[in-house]
């Protein structure tokens, strides 16, 4: 490989299922300058990822732009399509240089959309372009092994319920009023449920928070002040106030 220009970047090298595999941390930068394999115009079951969703992109890259002091995206995970060179670092075997050939394939197993974004989101915030992201790279050993990589990594994902997403949104204004009223109600406290979307047979809660919030959204549309603990208040009188109605509720 020494005669043949190949990319070279450091890397810690892991064993996982018996098979090499390399994490290495790249500028969002190299996101742009490293050409991925696009797979687009192949039929379904000559694909070894999803079609990207373009309408995703805007939303993603929003978010990093919106948040540039703390947003948070794990690693992406890459199937290189050729064979490569690891160089230990003196006695240290699981760090050193791994050379990718130039003409090699990356073909992304898991975070399609994350690169998409970030691309667009270094359109307008340059200055993130030397920021890092984790890269988890494996050697492809055909369509096959890279398909069920695709099919295990998202095998076991789960989405959130939507009400413990509310729960943790520290930046949506309506979740905080939401979360507001709840918590300071002894009486709404007791009978929302803060995490779960939708309610067992035998729950002894009553609502979700998901249901709350959207209601409370509902409630305060052309409103709210601006004022959170104030807006949370005029809510919260509201809600009390139809527990009173509802004697049942209790």
């Amino acid at each position: 490989m020494d005669t043949v220009p190949t990319l070279s970047f450091p890397v810690i090298r892991g064993i996982q299922a018996r098979r090499e595999y390399y994490v290495a941390m790249w500028s969002l930068r190299m996101m742009r300058q490293i050409s991925i394999f696009n797979e687009d115009e192949l039929p379904p079951e000559l694909r070894a990822q999803r079609i990207l969703n373009k309408g995703r992109i805007p939303e993603i890259a929003g978010y990093i732009i919106d948040n540039p002091d703390d947003y948070v995206f794990s690693a992406l995970t890459v199937s290189i399509d050729s064979e490569v060179d690891f160089e230990a670092l003196g006695d240290q075997d699981k760090l050193g240089i791994l050379k990718v050939p130039m003409d090699a394939k990356f073909i992304i197993n898991d975070g399609q959309h994350r690169r998409a974004a970030i691309i667009a989101a270094l359109e307008q915030r340059p200055e993130l372009a030397h920021e890092t992201i984790a890269v988890v790279f494996f050697l492809d050993i055909g369509l096959e092994r890279c398909q069920q990589m695709f099919a295990d990594l998202n095998r076991h994902a789960i989405r959130p319920s939507r009400s413990i997403g509310l729960l943790y949104d520290h930046r949506n204004d309506k979740a905080k009023l939401a979360k507001l009223v709840i918590l300071d109600s002894g009486f709404f406290k007791e009978i929302v449920d803060m995490e779960k979307s939708s309610l067992a047979p035998r729950s002894r809660k009553l609502f979700t928070l998901s249901a709350f919030y959207n209601a409370c959204a509902d409630l305060v549309e052309g409103l709210a002040a601006g004022d959170l603990v104030r807006d949370a208040n005029l809510a919260r009188d509201f809600w009390e106030e139809v527990a009173r109605h509802f004697p049942a509720w209790g």
